[in-house]
């Protein structure tokens, strides 16, 4: 598997559903899994959010937050929230500015752009310390649990 050279991770500062500011620096002291991904209510998406959620719980007890964030606007998010019993933070990035400070925008299948699914593991410094591109949906809360785990251990 191969290791993320520890970078700083961009700052930012987003909306929840409810219009809460959200600012990167609030963590700093725990651990972070931010999460990029295209659209709310949408089949891979639903997945993901769904596999966040049931390992959400794990998470926390490790130390860390979860944090979803897409270009949905707040309202899109309340409803996403509420239809799946989404236990975690979903931020808006309407202008896609944090989505391009993370790398996550991009040629995805067919040649289109738009937001690729990856995910970043942010140490209690404030460092990405792992970054999963191309994610499946399909156990990715299970497969960020062990990483966090491992991560934790050394």
């Amino acid at each position: 598997m191969k290791q993320t050279t520890p970078y700083i991770a961009p700052s930012f500062t987003l909306s929840d559903e409810t219009g809460t500011k959200h600012s990167l620096v609030d963590y700093r002291g725990r651990w972070v899994v931010v999460y990029f991904y295209p659209k709310d209510d949408t089949p891979g998406c639903t997945i993901e959010a769904c596999a966040m959620r049931d390992a959400r719980d794990e998470l926390t007890s490790l130390g860390a937050e979860v944090i979803g964030i897409s270009k949905d606007e707040p309202d899109a998010h309340e409803k996403f929230k509420a239809k799946y019993n989404l236990n975690f933070t979903l931020l808006s990035d309407p202008e896609g500015q944090v989505i391009n400070a993370y790398g996550a925008w991009g040629k995805k299948q067919f040649g289109r752009e738009g937001i690729l699914r990856k995910t970043f593991i942010i140490n209690p410094d404030g460092q990405v310390v792992k970054v999963y591109g191309r994610v499946t949906p399909l156990g990715h809360g299970d497969q960020v649990i062990k990483e966090l785990q491992r991560l934790k251990s050394i």
